[in-house]
């Protein structure tokens, strides 16, 4: 199939798009000459942070700069006029973010604040703690999915083509594991850390390809069932075929 013209089309219209507004001080715009400047549910003006990842942590300190004064403007504004969504959605921001301690706050907020006793997500501030100036209960699933989203951005993030593994949580959170999470590139990535520390890794292949994992140990000296090449970054790359299991952990373990 031939898809040249289409293709030509929509190259057409991205170049009609304006860039990201974008100021000094406060981080993404609404528009051009248009700041965030008062409390909203919506956080649509960072649509370009995410969930596209036009800005992002891995493009170097210019786009980190942005994103920190951003979310600072986010919290210096406050939440008098958010919904229980906007905090699940400043938990994955913050997860971006690498701010495990943020993120979680943001969402121990959402479900002791914002939800009902059957886990239902009613939009206004139920806990009489100020959150937010809503406190009316119309149910909405946005935010409990929201809620999952962020999560998983807490645990494993592939965005870039690189996995990280718990990438933003917070230090609190000594021992942790999750199975099975699916990342870019088809992986399947169980990972499991005890008091702290990172211990043991089971990635699974769905199509093969090169994996690129950001070393998620705190040492170089671990045991691999595959060959690997460990690169200037940090990332171990390990070339896979489909169906073939990765198994990573440090020596002892």
């Amino acid at each position: 199939m031939d898809l040249s013209d289409e293709a030509i089309r929509w190259e057409t219209i991205l170049s009609e798009w304006p860039d990201l507004a974008i100021d000094e001080k406060s981080g993404l715009m609404v528009a051009p000459g248009v700041p965030y400047m008062e409390s909203h549910r919506h956080f649509s003006h960072q649509l370009g942070y995410h969930p596209l990842g036009l800005i992002d942590f891995s493009k170097g300190e210019a786009h980190r700069q942005i994103i920190r004064n951003t979310i600072a403007t986010l919290d210096e504004t406050g939440s008098g006029s958010w919904t229980g969504y906007s905090f699940s959605w400043l938990g994955n921001l913050k997860a971006r973010a690498f701010d495990g301690e943020g993120a979680a706050e943001a969402l121990q907020i959402f479900a002791t604040s914002f939800c009902l006793p059957n886990s239902f997500h009613v939009n206004g501030d139920q806990s009489g703690k100020g959150y937010s100036n809503y406190t009316y209960r119309p149910f909405t699933l946005e935010g409990n999915f929201a809620f999952a989203a962020a999560l998983q951005e807490m645990l494993i993030q592939s965005h870039t083509g690189i996995i990280r593994i718990f990438p933003a949580v917070p230090s609190g959170w000594s021992d942790i594991s999750f199975d099975q999470l699916r990342t870019e590139g088809a992986f399947l990535v169980t990972a499991k850390k005890e008091n702290r520390v990172v211990t043991h890794v089971e990635i699974k292949s769905l199509q093969g390809g090169i994996l690129k994992l950001k070393n998620p140990f705190e040492t170089n000296e671990f045991k691999c069932s595959h060959n690997y090449r460990i690169d200037d970054q940090n990332i171990i790359n390990i070339t896979t075929e489909p169906g073939d299991i990765v198994y990573i952990k440090i020596e002892n373990r």
